[in-house]
């Protein structure tokens, strides 16, 4: 006896489709995780760069901000040691980027808080 199977691949299709749509959202996260640490990794050396020859706390933070490509500049935060004022030459220079970047998956960002991404670089001053 042959029975009907017309709807059978119509409700995989639908208990499946949620799943697939997490796994494909969750990639896509991971991808920009992975793509904002290393720019915040290259941004962090080329700012500690500028400290390095000597350029103030103030344009060191200016050309952070500007050069960040994980979303919006303003939001990251630029910690600069030692200060200017104390900052001599020989001594090392640290620069330390954070950026809090929100997540796209709809469920994970109920469950999970924004990762925070750091980078930190440090070069001796010229």
């Amino acid at each position: 006896m042959i029975r009907e199977e017309k709807g059978q691949s119509l409700v995989e299709f639908a208990l499946l489709l949620p799943i697939m749509l997490l796994l494909l959202c969750g990639i896509v996260d991971l991808g920009r995780l992975l793509f904002a640490y290393s720019s915040l990794n290259l941004t962090a050396q080329e700012t500690v760069r500028l400290g390095g020859l000597g350029r103030s706390d103030a344009d060191m933070r200016e050309y952070a901000r500007s050069q960040v490509r994980v979303g919006d500049g303003s939001s990251l935060s630029v910690q600069i040691t030692p200060s200017e004022a104390s900052r001599r030459s020989g001594q090392n220079v640290t620069v330390t980027l954070s950026y809090s970047l929100p997540l796209i998956t709809p469920i994970m960002t109920q469950i999970i808080p924004a990762p925070v991404l750091a980078a930190q670089s440090t070069i001796r001053v010229e």
